[in-house]
């Protein structure tokens, strides 16, 4: 069972979409009529997941999507009656997980949850991989300059150097790269 934050300017609208959650077998947490302040309504509320339905939805409701993806990313799924390409490409680049056009069906709400969950949890998993990949090579870059430093300032061999390094690192309990850039760090001060 999924936690759900509901967002509709519409009231009518807002309560078909409890009823095909709630058929769902999920809860609705919360429904807020618009996505002012939506980053700090999830940080407060806790949701699993976010419905937006909206007739288009506006800059604005784009732009809280962003700083929701960036801050506490959730599996969001937009219905809406406006089909424009440029949109839908700004609300996928929000992080939309799914983007309906044409209505909300109730009877389709737990498909779509299903769908928007799994293409969440799959960019989420290419994000860390992503993010993982950035940290190995600036760890590689640091360790190539921390060598380079120790090499030019102690008279050490390569080998030695990254031997130093890693010594440090495990004597301290941090990540070699961590340990570089403190002698980076270190070697400004002392240089200038």
């Amino acid at each position: 069972m999924l936690r759900v934050l509901i967002v509709d300017e519409s009231q009518e609208r807002a309560l078909d979409l409890c009823q095909g959650v709630a058929a769902a077998g999920h809860l609705v947490a919360a429904v807020l009529p618009d996505a002012a302040e939506l980053a700090k309504r999830v940080q407060e509320i806790q949701p699993d997941a976010v419905l937006i339905n909206t007739d288009s939805p506006s800059r604005d409701t784009l732009e809280h999507l962003a700083t929701l993806d960036r801050d506490y990313p959730r599996p969001v799924i937009v219905f809406s009656g406006d089909d424009d390409e440029s949109i839908i490409r700004r609300a996928m680049r929000a992080g939309v997980a799914a983007y309906v056009v044409d209505g909300l069906v109730p009877e389709r709400v737990e498909s779509l949850m299903k769908v928007a969950v799994a293409r969440f949890e799959e960019f989420q998993s290419l994000r860390k991989e992503r993010d993982d990949a950035e940290r190995k090579l600036s760890d590689r870059i640091a360790v190539d300059r921390a060598k380079g430093i120790l090499m030019k300032a102690r008279g050490l061999t390569e080998d030695e150097a990254y031997h130093a390094l890693r010594k440090l690192a495990m004597e301290r309990g941090r990540r070699i790269g961590e340990v570089a850039q403190d002698v980076i760090e270190s070697a400004k001060l002392l240089i200038g």
